[in-house]
């Protein structure tokens, strides 16, 4: 995080790196406090909280399903009630929640019960705040990836080899890369996204066409 902020700083930015833990009660309703304290304004929130489960119901504790309503969509609804009041003020706000392929297909081998159930409500969600804020000018939208590709040593529910496998399973026959994930999430932050709101972009390569 610390290299990224570095790189950005030297092209002109201006970068103030936050650390915390969004399942902890509090911290995303507190970290809004702390960026308008730092920039004085806020116009955009992208949220990209999350982990995937693949423990079937049955198997899977009640304790993870309530961890990832906590982390995924509680921290949500918390930067976005938090948010309300700087979004509506700005000309240009956007929210962006990054969902997931799991809370849209459904299949034998590809079932994430609980992390579905989660991105599944942060869905809800936002197409709520969609009409909620539409008036003001305020666009609110999800982009679902598919299987992505990870950085070396990040989280990922599956092995780096199985990931071949469930490129076969995609139309465009290959997983997605993090920029194809990046180029979708720009373009609804930008003004040429200004009427599209309360969607849910899948950027899954074709993964969920039936």
């Amino acid at each position: 995080m610390e290299a990224l902020a570095a790189q950005l700083r030297e092209s002109g930015a201006v970068v103030e790196p936050f650390y915390g833990d969004f399942g902890q009660d509090g911290y995303a309703a507190s970290l809004i406090v702390q960026i308008l304290s730092r920039f004085g304004r806020l116009d955009q929130i992208v949220s990209n909280a999350g982990f995937a489960d693949r423990s079937l119901l049955g198997e899977v504790q009640r304790s993870v399903l309530d961890r990832s309503y906590r982390v995924m969509t509680g921290a949500f609804f918390d930067l976005t009630t938090a948010a309300m009041e700087a979004l509506q003020a700005s000309d240009c706000g956007r929210v962006v929640a990054i969902s997931s392929f799991v809370a849209h297909v459904y299949a034998p081998g590809r079932l994430f019960p609980v992390t579905a159930a989660a991105k599944a409500a942060v869905e809800a969600l936002a197409k709520s705040l969609a009409v909620q804020l539409g008036p003001c000018g305020v666009t609110v939208n999800c982009v679902a990836p598919g299987y992505t590709r990870k950085d070396a040593g990040a989280h990922r529910a599956i092995p780096e080899a199985k990931l071949m496998e469930m490129a076969e399973l995609a139309a465009t026959g290959r997983i997605a890369e993090p920029e194809d994930i990046a180029a979708a999430v720009a373009f609804l932050l930008s003004a040429d996204a200004r009427q599209i709101t309360g969607q849910v972009l899948r950027v899954d390569g074709g993964l969920g066409i039936s």
